[in-house]
């Protein structure tokens, strides 16, 4: 099957979704020297990658499947799902990073592709997470669940990346060849399409307690390169 134009125009970074400001907790990585160095930044990756990229990929890729699916109301679901992946971020700080990024997104992808998908997912109270807006906005988009859910992976691995070399000043030639081998393991780690459940709450729960930690740490620096 062909890849759809408007698939590849969600996956550019050039795309005005916000995820420039974001570095997926490379940041602090960073700060703490857990990540110095190419191969450091690639563990980094690979560890967002199977615990709250597996997550990401899950819950974009579900509600991709319920927005695309016109014949129930998608209301009720949403509403579940948007709880459940609250559920999964303990950190204040991010969950409200995650909902600045969800309304950037619907705000952008609804000039792009106005649906009523992106209505119902603008509607939701203090703005949707990043993955449920992305998710709305693939199906807007005439996406497929399965590939919203690799482009859940494609932007978590493109915010590390980019901010492996604005922090540490990385070879950008060396982080694209490391990036490429993350991302293609990774999406082995989808082939049991997560995401084809009814309940939200059966979806992945995988996460990062440092994540966490380090992310609600972040929120309280007064100077910092990135949001979150």
């Amino acid at each position: 099957m062909p890849i759809a134009p408007a698939l590849l125009l969600l996956a550019d970074a050039r795309f005005p979704t916000g995820g420039h400001a974001h570095s997926a907790g490379t940041e602090q990585a960073v700060a703490i020297g857990d990540v110095h160095d190419v191969d450091s930044l690639g563990r980094y990756l690979r560890a967002r990658l199977a615990t709250t990229g597996r997550t990401d990929a899950a819950f974009t890729a579900f509600t991709c499947r319920v927005m695309s699916d016109r014949n129930r109301p998608a209301g009720p679901v949403l509403a579940a799902t948007d709880r459940e992946y609250s559920a999964r971020v303990p950190s204040p700080y991010l969950r409200e990073a995650s909902r600045r990024l969800g309304r950037q997104l619907v705000r952008a992808a609804s000039r792009a592709w106005p649906s009523a998908a992106l209505a119902e997912v603008a509607a939701v109270p203090g703005g949707p997470h990043q993955p449920i807006a992305l998710g709305a906005a693939a199906a807007s988009a005439g996406a497929e669940p399965d590939d919203a859910a690799v482009l859940a992976l494609h932007h978590l691995a493109g915010a590390v990346a980019t901010a492996g070399v604005r922090l540490l000043g990385l070879d950008p030639i060396e982080v694209a060849a490391m990036q490429a081998d993350a991302t293609s393991d990774a999406s082995h780690t989808l082939a049991d399409r997560p995401w084809l459940v009814d309940d939200p709450a059966l979806l992945p729960a995988s996460g990062g307690l440092l994540t966490e930690i380090l992310g609600e740490h972040h929120g309280s620096l007064d100077a910092r390169l990135f949001v979150a």
